[in-house]
């Protein structure tokens, strides 16, 4: 269940996902949210050079895995715009990090991306955290914060 505090940071991934298209990135965003509410690590999609790897979630699990305990990780908590990639996922999984949030679902991505024409996404086939990790927490899609990465996604392809 997403609680007002988690709307709060929720908030702060799609401001994120905005700072990525507005520097000529696909807009996605997300931050690393301690035990204690404090935020460890923020950023967004750093794709406009063609490295489709620099996604925010990938790059919260390497830092979280050179700069925390396993503890630490376990009980953190990643808010993010959208829904993990498969990439994102494992990486998550495999850094022990602890739960996720996401305001937009890997099925409004599709959706969208359907709508709008985008059918060729190379070997991302939109699964969700769940088909690709098991031992998470996973709370999403927020349905106010979801229409405004819409938005983000519309501008972004057209």
């Amino acid at each position: 269940m997403i609680t007002e505090d988690d709307k709060k940071y929720l908030k702060r991934s799609v401001e994120l996902a905005r700072e990525a298209l507005d520097t000529g990135n696909s807009p996605f965003g997300s931050l690393l949210v301690s035990e204690e509410g404090e935020i460890l690590f923020e950023d967004h999609n750093r794709d406009a050079d063609g490295d489709q790897t620099r996604h925010p979630e990938y790059a919260i699990a390497k830092w979280a895995a050179e700069h925390l305990s396993d503890g630490e990780r376990k009980n953190s908590i990643v808010y993010t715009s959208g829904e993990h990639c498969s990439m994102c996922s494992s990486a998550h999984a495999l850094a022990g990090l602890g739960r996720i949030v996401y305001a937009s679902s890997s099925v409004q991505l599709k959706e969208w991306q359907q709508k709008l024409g985008i059918t060729e996404l190379g070997v991302l086939k939109g699964l969700s955290i769940e088909e690709v990790i098991n031992n998470t927490e996973v709370d999403g899609p927020d349905e106010e914060l979801s229409q405004q990465v819409k938005q983000l996604q519309i501008e972004y392809y057209k």
